[in-house]
């Protein structure tokens, strides 16, 4: 190794997909170690998936590829020469780009403005209508669009996503490492970006590491395939020589097959929420939500598909109280209802959004605190309406924890510190712990998150419903709903275009509903 080259970042990007070897990598965070000498090879022109539960070190590994976080021990090498990447400015430097599982964007700036951002560069003044000619001719090829001209905090998640992925398209990175990249796309959406980048791979113009949960992804595009469990390597390989049972048990440790809770009959078919000719607008003033009309009865799961952008974040933030219909009314068990802390507690609604640790948690308070925030204000965590009896608010959350399986160093630390997963488990602990849940709402409740912590929220979500409760469930994989839904519908341009009972589902129609047709 000492004989190699050592070599310092330059602003000319390579010509050409270098190979990116990481050799023996570990990264200890004081005592911790989240990488256990970890050796990786993604070669020139190809697709290499990266497989691991949350906290198997995915992150870290692409982190200190990244330049984010200095290696305890190990090197990364590009083309067989060490390469000092120091920050992601170096790592750009040596054409090595990366789609965050978590948005980067500047949300009060354009979609115009964060392409051009992107760059790096030190343009003091630029020329927007040249760059405007450019960013259109780059858009209309593609494979989606989103208007230049709108904030990214107008986008919702899916779209979000999308401009992840096209801000690197943009920088034409040669090396692209890609994080949960399709986790709000639709199947269909899926395929066409992966399939683009695949195009770009067969012609030697990329190599793509490519982080995913979803093995019908690393089936399709993926040419080799390395697995990480618990910080350590637990196997690799070609994809052709892989079945997914294989991958499924080095990335478990066991067979990593779903063990399904058998749906029941509900006792009684009771009206819980009914939305009645619903509007509303999105935040730039423009309708998103057309004339929805819906019920959810008791023990039912209620799903509702579509790409996304077509309404359904505004839905869901007018049923928790986040955002004002403009004509319309909601009923919950008979009642008005309009989504007041007040009346979520009376009528016992619960709310799984996306973006858990942005929408549904404080970042800086404990575990324990955010597990609190539905109840902190209620006996035995408070006494005489104003005391906070924390002792029994660390009961409560160590009970939830270990129910849960969160997996957290204490109940003290930072709920920030968690990963994904173990954020989506303490937000649905505090949420359907309750035996008195009547009414759910979830909203992409699985995003980005690994296998098994897929199967824990869906297997949550039916025992919710077994129990009798409503459950409204709005997500961009539709294979998510045909598995948990008992009633499909489809959500397209703020309209509700197709409903059905799941086992009378046709696919063809949901499909082209989704697309507008």
């Amino acid at each position: 190794m000492d004989t190699l080259a050592q070599l310092s970042p330059t602003p000319t990007r390579l010509q050409a997909p270098p190979q990116l070897d990481v050799v023996d990598i570990t990264k200890q965070f004081g005592r911790f170690t989240a990488l256990d000498q970890v050796s990786m090879t993604l070669k020139p022109g190809s697709i290499h998936a990266l497989l691991g539960e949350n906290g198997a070190g995915k992150s870290t590994l692409v982190k200190c590829v990244m330049g984010f976080y200095k290696p305890t021990a190990g090197q990364v090498l590009l083309d067989q020469q060490v390469s000092i990447i120091n920050s992601p400015r170096d790592a750009h430097a040596y054409g090595i780009g990366m789609v965050y599982q978590h948005f980067t964007s500047v949300p009060a700036m354009t979609v115009a403005e964060n392409l051009v951002l992107s760059r790096y560069d030190r343009q003091t003044v630029i020329n927007w209508k040249q760059e405007f000619e450019q960013l259109g001719a780059f858009m209309a090829q593609s494979p989606f669009h989103i208007d230049l001209t709108i904030p990214v905090a107008h986008l919702a998640a899916g779209q979000k996503q999308k401009l992840e992925i096209l801000k690197q398209l943009y920088l034409k990175c040669r090396i692209l490492i890609l994080d949960e990249p399709t986790s709000v796309l639709t199947p269909g959406e899926a395929d066409e970006v992966l399939g683009l980048l695949r195009s770009d791979v067969v012609q030697d113009n990329l190599s793509v590491l490519l982080i995913t949960h979803k093995f019908r992804e690393v089936q399709a595009f993926a040419d080799e395939v390395t697995i990480l469990r618990k910080g350590k390597l637990a196997g690799q390989g070609a994809v052709k020589d892989l079945t997914v049972n294989a991958m499924a048990e080095m990335m478990l440790g066991e067979a990593g097959n779903a063990k399904a809770i058998a749906k029941l009959p509900p006792e009684t078919r009771t009206p819980v929420l009914s939305i009645l000719n619903l509007h509303a607008n999105r935040d730039n003033g423009l309708p998103a939500v057309r004339g929805v009309n819906l019920t959810v009865h008791t023990g039912e799961i209620v799903g509702i598909a579509g790409v996304s952008g077509n309404g359904q974040r505004e839905l869901v933030e007018v049923l928790a109280g986040q955002r004002q219909s403009t004509t319309g009314r909601i009923e919950v068990n008979g009642e008005s209802y309009r989504g007041t802390r007040e009346e979520m507690f009376r009528h016992q609604v619960y709310a799984l959004p996306e973006e858990p640790l942005r929408n549904a948690c404080v970042p800086t308070m404990s575990v324990a605190e955010n597990m609190a925030l539905r109840t902190f204000d209620q006996p035995p965590q408070v006494k005489w309406r104003w005391l906070l009896i924390l002792k029994a608010i660390r009961q409560m959350a160590q009970g939830l924890v270990k129910a849960f399986s969160v997996k957290t160093p204490s109940l003290e630390t930072p709920i920030s510190y968690l990963s994904g997963g173990n954020v989506q488990r303490t937000v649905l602990a505090r949420e359907i712990s309750s035996e008195s849940v009547k009414l759910l709402i979830a909203a992409n409740p699985c995003f980005g998150l690994d296998f098994s912590a897929v199967d824990f929220i869906h297997n949550a979500l039916v025992d919710a419903r077994n129990r009798g409760v409503a459950v409204l469930m709005m997500s961009e994989d539709l294979d998510e709903l045909l598995s948990l839904a008992d009633r499909i519908l489809v959500m397209s341009d703020g309209e509700l275009v197709y409903e059905s009972e799941i086992d009378q589902a046709d696919l063809g129609i949901i499909g082209q509903r989704m697309a507008g047709h």
